[in-house]
This record gives structure tokens, C-alpha cells and sequence, in this order.
């Protein structure tokens, strides 16, 4: 199941606030470590595309194919791809777009 975050109001923020990115966050919602870059992202206002991946790493066919690992999260930016790490995920964010 994919999704299109860019929420309509987010406190006093409203849509047209947020930055339209190319961002794919592949990621569950049960995960700790996806909900912190999904925070920073919301923090730096980043629009991104959500991806919900099972609970089973042996059903992450498509993190495979992009990542060639199964753990999440895993963002996707242009030509950047960081896998499995929450930390380095939200330091490209910052550095790149904070």
C-alpha cells in the first residue's frame, strides 16, 4: 500500500507549506524507527510517498529490489538510497533539506 503524505493542515501549517520532494519511504507503521524519520520528515515539512511493507522480511520483495536488503526504514531520494538506518536517514534529511 503506497500513500501520498502531504497532510492539509498540520497545526497552522497548511499544504501549500510543505516542499513537494521525490522522497519513497518504504517503512510500516508498527515500526519505531520509521516513525522517527516519518517525524522529521513532517518537521521539515517534506511531502513523500509512503510505502507499507509487511511484517515479514521474507514477504519484502520490493525493499529487496531497491535496497538488496529487507530491513526498514529505507528512503529513497533521486539517486540516494539509505537502508536500515533511521540515523543516517534523518541526517541526509537534515543536511540536505533542513
Amino acid at each position: 500500500m503506497t500513500s501520498r503524505c502531504n497532510p492539509e493542515r498540520r497545526g497552522d501549517v497548511v499544504a501549500s507549506d510543505m516542499q513537494d520532494t521525490n522522497i519513497v519511504l518504504y517503512q510500516a507503521e508498527w515500526c519505531p524507527y520509521c516513525a522517527h524519520v516519518r517525524a522529521k520528515l513532517t518537521d521539515l515539512l517534506l511531502s513523500y510517498k509512503a510505502v507499507n511493507v509487511p511484517q515479514s522480511h521474507a514477504e519484502r520483495h520490493i525493499v529487496q529490489q531497491v535496497s538488496g536488503q529487507t530491513g526498514i526504514p529505507v528512503m529513497v531520494d533521486g539517486d540516494v538510497i539509505i537502508a536500515d538506518d533511521d540515523d543516517a536517514i534523518i541526517a541526509y534529511l537534515q543536511k540536505t533539506y533542513g
